[in-house]
């Protein structure tokens, strides 16, 4: 059977990007209260605006006005153009007639920007400082590190010293790398420093995934969401979101094995399976290790432990335990998120009432999670068995805690409370994110549904 490789790679945004929703919509940078993170931001418009003139490469006339916002720190000009753009933009090949010149370092530069000042404008400045500083202290100068979210991206390509230097690290994203101009754009700010994929390793990629995708699909191994099929000429044909990520994957590996003297570090968006041996919890983030850890220590894992006790009291209230119990925690779901009843509360009523905050930080927290349910299903013993699901545990219900609707966190610690046989505290979670209403992250029928399915399963009519 000929293989033909039929795939659209396209740039993941975490974040809606679409319609994105000025919250403030003051004129000038006096919308962002903390003069450190203007002046930051500021320094940042001002370099990527650099970076983009300095590129020879034609543009929209458009994008001079867009600069011109930026600079005024005009979150609402820059969000409507941005838009627009983003319309015409190949990369979102769904929304319009695509504008060719919307690739390469300008557009970079637009993209950016943009996720930079959506950070600080749209999400809390506060907690979006607390995520960006926060992440750049635990990172080494010189190691590279896979941003993967947008705020992962972005706040950290505005905050670092300087992101087109590398100043104090390479910042990249898991999430565009499977798009040839993405890597191009890193050659031309990165390639003199550090190894950067060329056309030829990602067209090598292309072909690796597919012959594997083409395998496992005659095996009926596909992951759920990974669009593999055979057209009537025998051409393989991939897409999709799932197709994309395991592509991203692939490359992500390709830079890690051709810079074997850096260190490297990821803010996960979709778990890559590669990673998972490799990773241990550094802080919000991950490390890659060089070498597969054979297990996560008792160190590692009770630094971990702790980091996040005192990371998230600041935010909710420093009341939740080894000893705490799901019903614990929904019960404070639902009176502090829900009823907005903060009567004996001593967390940050900010980080509450914004959603893009809490989803931020309850995102990183289920990722790890993630990783001590990977270990627990891998364990050699039952004893390590044991002590990483203990861990995974808490750590889901630390997660659920910060924002408990998001599906993906939902999802997994159901899983984990089926596999233990605790089937009315995964009704709990379920009934709890059913609560809430539908946005990006949440999905209250999906939710309903799974309760039906547990009490059925938990013998309730």
């Amino acid at each position: 059977m000929k293989t033909i490789i039929k795939f659209v790679a396209t740039v993941i945004f975490v974040a809606a990007l679409i319609g994105g929703c000025a919250k403030k919509t003051s004129t000038s940078w006096k919308s962002i209260q903390n003069p450190e993170a203007v002046a930051q931001l500021k320094s940042f418009v001002a370099e990527k605006e650099a970076q983009a003139k300095a590129d020879g490469s034609d543009a929209p006339p458009e994008f001079k006005a867009y600069f011109a916002a930026a600079e005024k720190g005009d979150w609402l000009a820059v969000s409507n153009t941005f838009n627009d753009f983003s319309k015409h933009a190949p990369q979102y090949q769904h929304f319009g007639t695509n504008d060719e010149r919307l690739r390469g370092v300008k557009w970079a530069a637009v993209v950016e920007i943009w996720g930079a000042l959506y950070a600080f404008n749209v999400s809390d400045e506060k907690y979006s400082a607390a995520f960006g500083n926060d992440i750049i202290k635990s990172i080494p100068p010189g190691s590279i590190y896979f941003g993967g979210t947008d705020s992962g991206r972005f706040v950290i390509t505005a905050m670092q010293k300087s992101h087109v230097n590398g100043d104090p690290f390479f910042t990249l994203t898991q999430n565009a790398l499977a798009d040839g101009t993405y890597l191009d754009y890193l050659r031309s700010i990165y390639g003199d420093k550090i190894k950067i994929p060329t056309q030829e390793d990602l067209q090598k990629c292309f072909r690796d995934y597919t012959e594997d995708a083409q395998r496992r699909m005659q095996n009926h191994q596909l992951k759920p969401g990974e669009n593999v099929h055979v057209d009537g000429n025998g051409h393989v044909q991939v897409s999709g979101q799932v197709a994309v990520m395991e592509v991203n994957g692939l490359i992500a590996k390709t830079i890690f094995d051709q810079n074997p003297d850096r260190e490297f570090y990821i803010e996960e968006s979709f778990p890559l399976d590669w990673m998972y041996p490799y990773l241990e919890p550094q802080g919000l983030i991950f490390k890659i290790n060089r070498q597969p850890l054979p297990e996560l220590s008792d160190e590692i894992v009770q630094r971990d432990h702790d980091y996040w006790s005192k990371y998230v009291a600041p935010m909710i209230g420093g009341w939740l335990n080894d000893d705490t119990l799901v019903e614990e925690v929904a019960a404070f779901s639902k009176r502090v998120f829900l009823q907005r009843d903060f009567s004996g509360f001593k967390g940050d009523p900010l980080f509450i009432q914004n959603a893009i905050s809490r989803e931020m930080f309850s995102y990183l927290r289920s990722n790890i999670a993630d990783v001590y349910v990977w270990r627990m299903n891998h364990a050699a013993t039952s004893d390590e068995k044991n002590r990483m699901a203990h861990e995974a545990d808490f750590a889901f219900r630390q997660a659920l805690a910060l924002c408990p609707y998001m599906s993906g966190t939902v999802s997994s610690y159901v899983d984990l409370l089926k596999g233990q046989k605790r089937i009315a505290d995964a009704i709990l979670v379920a009934e709890t994110a059913a609560q809430f209403p539908a946005s990006q992250n949440s999905d209250p029928r999906s939710c309903r549904r799974l309760v039906a399915q547990l009490k059925r399963l938990q013998g309730v009519k």
